[in-house]
């Protein structure tokens, strides 16, 4: 986003009010309704969700993570990933009015625990992708996450002119 949006964000000056809390809300109502909204998934009797923002004025962007747990013998990687996804998308709706060149990027899943198929834990030193960001016929390299993960991340990547 641009540094002039992400400087209102952390000052509480956008139009809509507090985004952060808002976001925070909407990721978990949308962790424990993940079942409504994706066909075949289970509902779940969540133990905990949290939704946490980590302002990055470098980066000029919001780096968005979830973390949910359950007592059981399933995953719950699909609700964290959907806590992110809403998240990032409030985010989006509210700081829209003044940076509607806002991108979310890179919603993936970094670890996790139990359920059926086991632990998981994205690998942190992985290949660079191919991008098509050259030129015309052109094919460069591009970089994955720039830093590890906690659970699942949003990674927004603005350039601004």
């Amino acid at each position: 986003m641009q540094p002039e949006t992400l400087k209102l964000l952390s000052e509480g000056g956008l139009p809509k009010g507090d985004v952060l809390a808002t976001a925070r809300i909407a990721g978990i109502q949308a962790a424990k309704r993940t079942h409504e909204l994706i066909p075949l998934c289970h509902a779940l009797a969540l133990s905990k969700v949290s939704v946490e923002f980590e302002i990055d004025m470098a980066g000029s962007c919001v780096h968005v993570t979830s973390l949910c747990r359950l007592n059981g013998r399933t995953g719950v990687e699909m609700e964290a990933l959907t806590a992110v996804s809403v998240a990032c998308l409030t985010l989006y709706d509210m700081c829209k009015a003044v940076d509607k060149g806002m991108c979310i990027e890179a919603i993936q899943l970094d670890s996790k625990q139990g359920g059926q198929r086991g632990d998981y834990q994205r690998m942190s030193v992985q290949a660079p992708i191919v991008t098509g960001d050259g030129m015309s016929g052109e094919v460069s390299l591009g970089e994955r996450c720039p830093s590890p993960c906690v659970r699942v991340k949003f990674w927004p990547n603005y350039a601004s002119e």
